[in-house]
């Protein structure tokens, strides 16, 4: 998979002192600003033109008021989702959501009660367990087992645990280690939930980031079981680098399940949207499919360039390559350091701000998350950094 240089994703672009959070926030927590900004999920190439256009477009209106949804918007998600994924969705299916998070929070509000049990598979997206606790739910944990370089699930663990829960939420593809789900492994969770009776929650941000060959596989395709008992949520935000906007949008195909949440988004006025949510959507799924093919490839070319630099320089650090994002989870077990010291080994010593895997669950202790969606200037100067501290 290889890319050109018509998208320049070779190009830096200076985000110190425009409110971003993965530069202007770093020394809230790490003391300083002068550490490479490896951490937040968002990539540092500039947003498609088509985006930009969209937004331009409205912006010489020159009234930024209240606006609707325009049906271009439903179309374009509808050739999507079945041009990149194979789905046939009814425009009546797909509901605007005002991002992914928030809407599991509105989920967890809408279909559970203050102290019911929610399962989820750390380590995991740290949202999840963030949401469920501070809505006054139960979070029960079926933790993923690491083998041979990736994630499986332990169905008979998660056979047994997820019963008396009201909810699951799952991470897929799953960040943060980048596995994309099995057939297989997808409808045995569609079986055991339909028999316990628990609503999934499909967390598919990461979707069209998946990284060839591999092949993303909606929940919701998986089977009537699957279709029937979930919600996806989806969103261009992370592949198109536009998550500022609030772009995402659930995927509802039982009408008993859809009108529940739809009533709920509705009574509380959280479907309303804003002026740049719509035609920046129906712009990017209608003009975005190069710069997405463009884009995986740079990034699937700076996994293969860290793995291999790292293998030479800092071997006890291994890359645990991503089937999907621009998110790689590094293996540092090795190291045998406590977390605390893990930490401080990449921010004090190599000059780099990661994400503390075990923010994601105890599970990721030992771990850390990288994130590669960056010029490749900005990658070796990090990779350099680290190799230069592993070695003192």
């Amino acid at each position: 998979m290889k890319y050109s240089d018509k998208y320049r994703f070779d190009s830096f672009i200076d985000r110190r002192r425009t409110d971003a959070m993965k530069v202007d926030a770093m020394e809230s927590i790490w003391g300083t600003k002068d550490l490479l900004p490896m951490w937040v999920a968002d990539m540092d190439f500039a947003t498609p033109d088509c985006v930009l256009d969209a937004i331009q477009g409205m912006m010489n209106n020159r009234i930024l008021g209240y606006t609707v949804k325009p049906e271009g918007y439903y179309r374009a998600i509808v050739r999507w989702l079945k041009m990149r994924h194979g789905m046939t969705v009814p425009t009546s299916n797909i509901l605007y959501v005002p991002g992914i998070v928030p809407a599991i929070a509105m989920s967890i509000h809408c279909f559970t009660q203050p102290g019911d049990k929610i399962m989820i598979q750390p380590p995991v997206y740290h949202p999840f367990a963030h949401v469920i606790k501070n809505n006054g739910r139960e979070v029960v944990t079926n933790p993923l087992v690491f083998a041979d370089g990736t994630y499986k699930m332990d169905l008979q663990d998660f056979a047994e645990k997820v019963k008396g829960c009201r909810m699951f939420i799952l991470c897929n593809p799953h960040n943060p280690g980048g596995t994309v789900w099995t057939k297989e492994t997808l409808k045995a969770v569609a079986n055991i939930c339909e028999r316990e009776q628990v609503l999934i929650i499909s967390d598919e941000i990461h979707a069209d980031l998946t990284l060839p060959p591999h092949s993303h596989h909606v929940f919701a395709s998986m089977s009537n079981k699957a279709r029937f008992n979930s919600i996806t949520f989806m969103s261009p935000s992370k592949a198109f680098n536009m998550p500022g906007i609030g772009t995402a949008y659930a995927m509802i195909f039982n009408p008993e399940i859809r009108e529940k949440f739809n009533h709920y988004l509705d009574a509380n006025e959280y479907d309303l949207g804003n002026i740049f949510a719509f035609r920046t959507v129906e712009a990017v799924y209608t003009s975005g499919a190069e710069w997405l093919e463009e884009c995986l490839g740079y990034i699937n070319e700076n996994i293969s360039w860290l793995d291999e630099y790292l293998r030479t320089h800092a071997p006890q650090i291994k890359v645990i390559r991503p089937q999907a994002s621009y998110l790689v989870w590094l293996d540092c077990r090795d190291l045998m350091l406590s977390q605390k010291k893990l930490n401080d080994f990449f921010a004090l010593e190599a000059g780099v701000a990661l994400n503390d895997g075990a923010m994601f669950g105890v599970e990721g202790t030992g771990f850390m998350r990288i994130n590669v969606g960056c010029p490749r200037s900005t990658l070796e100067k990090a990779a350099q950094g680290i190799a230069q501290a592993y070695q003192r």
